[in-house]
């Protein structure tokens, strides 16, 4: 059984599902820190031919608290975000397909972070036909005090996974040897580049799975993007 973990991201970029559609099993860290500079609660979409970026408004929580135990503010205003896409995209060629979802994504009433990001990629998972069962890591019973490789190398054998893929990106935290004892295969997926018009300017890559949708056919993308990586256990 092939697992992968990762941090829970709103609406990220399309190398997020192909991760997901890469393995059998996913788990999105729900006990992990929040982190005010990452990706968690924010993503890039095309505004005027170039990336902008949109963002979920916290409440002003103390920063070090885990994902799990962070809300959303108060004020956040789903309608003013969703006006801000639809402003975005109104023009593109899927956006009467795609836009629905991003309503029932955006329109949760959910205030926990965690839950409403988690929700959001159980749906987006859907809409793809991504079939890889999703599971939260507090719900798995290890140590949850472990950080980083030894976390990873306790989950594993919890949920009976022989391979773990990671982001190509993390390779420099991993090592094949400590996985190698543990009788675990470690391979590490890498997104191949892509285009797609977008309003026939400069190509933005790597903007939120949105813009994938909007421009590019759901079969095309289940079909083309969706499988467009390389899984690697050299890196």
């Amino acid at each position: 059984m092939k697992l992968a973990i990762m941090q829970p991201y709103f609406l990220p970029y399309i190398g997020y599902y192909q991760l997901i559609h890469a393995v059998d099993m996913f788990l999105v860290y729900d006990n992990i820190q929040y982190t005010k500079k990452g990706w968690i609660n924010r993503n890039r979409f095309l505004k005027n031919g170039g990336a902008a970026v949109f963002t979920l408004p916290l409440k002003k929580d103390a920063s070090e608290g885990d994902v799990v135990q962070r809300e959303l503010a108060t004020d956040f205003d789903r309608k003013k975000l969703l006006n801000q896409l639809r402003e975005a995209y109104r023009r593109a060629p899927f956006f009467n397909q795609v836009f629905p979802i991003v309503e029932v994504i955006i329109g949760n009433e959910e205030q926990n972070l965690f839950r409403y990001i988690h929700a959001s990629i159980v749906t987006m998972c859907k809409h793809l036909e991504i079939s890889t069962t999703i599971k939260i890591s507090s719900d798995v019973a290890i140590d949850h005090d472990l950080k980083g490789q030894d976390k990873v190398l306790a989950l594993c054998p919890s949920v009976g996974a022989e391979v773990y893929v990671n982001s190509s990106g993390g390779a420099g935290l991993y090592s094949h040897g400590d996985f190698r004892e543990c009788g675990i295969e470690l391979q590490f997926m890498r997104a191949k580049p892509f285009e797609y018009p977008q309003f026939g300017q400069p190509f933005q890559p790597w903007l939120s799975i949105i813009d994938v949708l909007m421009f590019n056919a759901l079969e095309a993308v289940k079909t083309g993007l969706l499988e467009n990586y390389e899984l690697d256990c050299h890196v």
